[in-house]
């Protein structure tokens, strides 16, 4: 039976979808193709009618996940209240592409470190604008800055045993990205946020 379009669309998307947070969840080379397609809830066999190869479902997979505003219609100071969280700290399957990747990339194709820098780009370019927007001066330094302030805090946090300290990183990092944006979030607006996995 020959699946229409549109359903190949739509598996195509649940596989790009399953695989980044597996992907986030253990690495790239901690889960397999079969893994992938399993939880997609289709068979391995279809897995070529989609990509060439588990590198290329990396690379697109990237793509996919890096593509999304996570800055949305809210200010930067919303979004880092939100990123820099215990909920998101402890969810990485369902959490930012960057942090949970961003390592791993560097034993990757360049396809791979292509995405990740279209995404890197893109992010800083969406939160440069978003610091413009509330008036902030010198908005790409402190867009760079505070995305990469953002992203090191997530990860050091994840790497610790110490719940005290790691919950001090997120604090003091949203602390300071607020102090050095002049900006103050909004709990109302930073509690609404999600990222490109979250429901």
């Amino acid at each position: 039976m020959k699946v229409s379009r549109e359903q190949m669309a739509e598996n195509r998307r649940r596989i790009l979808d399953v695989a980044s947070g597996l992907f986030k969840d253990r690495g790239f080379d901690a889960v397999s193709v079969a893994e992938v397609m399993k939880a997609a809830g289709l068979t391995h066999g279809g897995f070529y009618g989609h990509f060439s190869s588990k590198d290329d479902l990396v690379a697109q997979t990237l793509a996919h996940a890096l593509g999304t505003n996570s800055v949305g219609e809210g200010s930067f100071s919303d979004l880092a209240r939100a990123y820099l969280t215990p909920r998101h700290r402890d969810n990485p399957a369902r959490g930012c592409p960057t942090a949970g990747l961003a390592d791993a990339i560097r034993h990757q194709t360049p396809a791979a470190k292509a995405a990740m820098t279209d995404g890197l780009r893109t992010q800083i370019a969406l939160i440069e604008h978003a610091l413009v927007e509330d008036g902030s001066t010198d908005a790409r330094r402190t867009a760079i800055g505070s995305w990469a302030a953002c992203v090191g805090a997530l990860i050091l946090s994840r790497a610790i045993d110490d719940p005290g300290l790691s919950d001090e990183i997120l604090d003091q990092t949203r602390a300071w990205i607020e102090s050095r944006t002049g900006l103050a979030a909004s709990a109302d607006q930073a509690d609404n946020i999600t990222f490109p996995d979250e429901p």
